[in-house]
This record gives structure tokens, C-alpha cells and sequence, in this order.
């Protein structure tokens, strides 16, 4: 990753970077092979891998201001 992920990352809850951590190992698995995603431009499968991750950390989590806190149901 790099240092600007980490950077975000690390002003996650532990909840949420776990969310980001799981959700990155599985997208590398699940696109090894990337394919033309969202608007038809090629990309990286680690830019495919941080995008599913940080989606996956948004279901659960917002950014207020500065802070990420949990959703509201």
C-alpha cells in the first residue's frame, strides 16, 4: 500500500481498517485478472483492490469533518 493509503488507514477505527484490510485481501484474490470496471478505463488491479476496500469501509462508516464514525442504521 501506499503511503498515503496508510496514512488514511491509520485514522480509521480499528473496525474500519479491519473492513479495509479484509475487503483489499479479497478483491486482490478475486481480480487477478482485471477487467475494464466503471466508466471502461483499464485499470491496476491494486487501484480495482483499494477501491472495493475503501467501498467496503463506507457501508458501515462515514466521514464527519475529519472523523470516520459509524453509520446510523
Amino acid at each position: 500500500m501506499s503511503p498515503r493509503t496508510m496514512k488514511a488507514l491509520d485514522k480509521l477505527p480499528k473496525h474500519a481498517q479491519h473492513i479495509y484490510k479484509k475487503a483489499h485481501a479479497n478483491a486482490l484474490r478475486r481480480y487477478k485478472n482485471p477487467v475494464k470496471m466503471g466508466g471502461g478505463k483499464r485499470q491496476s488491479l491494486e487501484q480495482i483492490a483499494h477501491k472495493v476496500a475503501w467501498s467496503a469501509v463506507k457501508t458501515k462508516y462515514e466521514k464527519e469533518g475529519n472523523k470516520w464514525t459509524r453509520k446510523k442504521r
